[in-house]
């Protein structure tokens, strides 16, 4: 699962194809719509995605997942206040 890195609206992921070359991963997959607000932790309920890694050992599979996950760069955009009277 991708972690919210902080609240706001999801514009943009770099890196995407970077991470898919890592060593031991086998996917990736965006699941958070563009353009939709998406709250952190402990605010929000959900994640921007998921990344998946197979390997020999969970050690390989983690510092993949870490590696792939690193790569990864979400431009999200603080949601304008809405005042209401």
């Amino acid at each position: 699962m991708i972690p919210v890195p902080k609240s706001g609206i999801l514009e943009k992921v770099d890196g995407a194809d970077e991470a898919r070359l890592a060593r031991g991963v086998t996917e990736l997959e965006i699941t958070a719509r563009w353009h939709d607000y998406i709250a952190a932790w402990p605010e929000g309920s959900s994640y921007l995605g998921f990344l998946f890694a197979r390997s020999e050992t969970p050690a390989e599979v983690e510092n993949a997942l870490r590696e792939g996950h690193a790569k990864l760069n979400f431009k999200l955009t603080p949601r304008l206040p809405v005042e209401h009277r």
